[in-house]
């Protein structure tokens, strides 16, 4: 029997209290932050500041952790792999090695149990829970088989592995609160609940493909899989949201994204560096290729719109 597929009932793992607590504590903040814009406390230069850092942030995720590093859809030049780094690190996620790690062993044994975010063990387990117990020991004992040699090759993210805790407190913690404070006066408490509400719209967002996109969605290119396809979800996540696409294609660049009126800013911002010729290399998979596979695993071929 597959030790993966295993039931979910049988496990006794810890609760990691320090997560708890720590979570626990910045929604708190989170939520004064929330009263303060709610109020009218908080400064427009302040809100306008944490929307563009939050956006840029998500991109360093999406662009750089996610398409770039994970899954290798396009290649980047030192600049723009410099800029998605830094952009990453603004968001208290982990390192990009060890976050493509955890993101490789999703794609590879998804849905299971050594996927660090297995939806089978409850919704809340899938958002956020999973970050509060101990790893399943599937999830260790599958994760020593994945391959990072091509992360560890690159001296940017071994740099940022290495003194993670540091940078991460300076990106995440102590410039977005100290740039407010500084240019234009803003008080320590707005500053600092603000970008902590930054902080957890990213982290949520983030989650919500690991939660949301494995139980709700539409599935025209594969039946089979869990992940689903919501345009919905796409729009808060810079175009993430095309999970069934995503799982049947994970190498393509686009990520998922089909139709004319789908929202995917990450495949703006790829296809703009492209332009000026810092991505380049970039894969994607064929109109010819969407087709063979819809009828193959999926719906039927008039329900997808294939102008990509």
């Amino acid at each position: 029997m597959d030790s993966t597929k295993t039931s979910f009932s049988t496990e006794q793992l810890g609760i990691v209290w320090r997560n708890v607590i720590l979570f626990g504590i910045l929604h708190a903040i989170g939520l004064i932050g929330i009263l303060l814009v709610a109020k009218g406390q908080i400064s427009y230069s302040t809100l306008i500041f944490d929307i563009v850092l939050g956006v840029s942030s998500q991109i360093g995720i999406t662009a750089g952790a996610h398409r770039l590093w994970a899954h290798r859809s396009y290649k980047a030049t030192f600049p723009l792999r410099l800029l998605l780094v830094v952009l990453d690190t603004f968001v208290y996620q982990t390192s990009v090695i060890n976050w493509c790690r955890d993101h490789r062993l999703h794609h590879k044994y998804s849905d299971t149990h050594a996927d660090p975010h297995n939806v089978n063990r409850g919704f809340f387990f899938s958002h956020i829970g999973w970050i509060m117990v101990r790893k399943h020991p599937e999830v260790k004992a599958k994760g020593k088989g994945i391959d990072l040699s091509d992360l560890y090759s690159d001296p940017l993210l071994t740099f940022q592995h290495k003194y993670y805790l540091p940078l991460m407190l300076l990106a995440c913690f102590i410039t977005p609160v100290a740039v407010p404070m500084y240019f234009w006066k803003e008080t320590f408490l707005n500053a600092f609940s603000l970008n902590i509400v930054r902080y957890l719209i990213i982290v949520h967002n983030t989650f919500t493909i690991n939660s949301f996109a494995h139980r709700f969605g539409y599935r025209p290119y594969n039946r089979f899989i869990v992940p689903g396809d919501s345009l919905n979800l796409s729009l808060v996540t810079c175009g993430e949201g095309f999970h069934n696409y995503h799982h049947t294609f994970p190498w393509d660049y686009r990520s998922a994204e089909f139709g004319k009126f789908s929202f995917n800013l990450t495949r703006s911002f790829i296809e703009f560096f492209n332009q000026i010729g810092w991505a380049h290399d970039l894969k994607f998979a064929s109109e010819d290729m969407i087709k063979k596979r819809v009828l193959r695993t999926g719906a039927n071929i008039e329900e997808v719109e294939l102008k990509i």
